[in-house]
């Protein structure tokens, strides 16, 4: 048996947190969802049943809400320093993908949100 790719994924996270251009969504705060995929190879756990050969998702958690808690007036910087932390504490990741989605946006339509999607590749990992 051959594993072709494997990821580890936090899904819709829902937390408050204070990201936006205006000044009022910095102090007052709106709620997002964030997904959080990770590539990693986990062949190694498959086998092993031992955490030390994975990514704890609970690490994972952990960094995602460091990142959300620091605020920032653009989404696209939110996932991006999300990704870049991930890549940092955990170099054998070999990709990540981050979907941080501000619920109700304050811009006048009808909608369940917006969000920012990033895929980002660790060219540390890439042969």
């Amino acid at each position: 048996m051959k594993l072709e790719s494997s990821y580890i994924t936090i899904h819709d996270v829902r937390l408050h947190a204070c990201h936006g251009v205006m000044e009022q969504e910095r102090k007052v705060g709106a709620d997002y969802l964030v997904t959080l995929r990770v590539g990693f190879d986990v062949s190694r756990a498959m086998m092993t049943d031992n955490v030390s050969d994975t990514i704890s998702y609970a690490e994972l958690y952990e960094l995602l809400l460091d990142e959300m808690h620091q605020p920032s007036a653009l989404l696209e910087h939110v996932a991006g320093r999300i990704g870049r932390c991930v890549m940092e504490h955990f170099p054998r990741v070999s990709s990540v993908y981050v979907n941080v989605c501000k619920l109700n946006p304050p811009m006048g339509a009808d909608c369940r949100g917006a969000s920012v999607e990033l895929h980002l590749i660790n060219d540390k990992t890439q042969a």
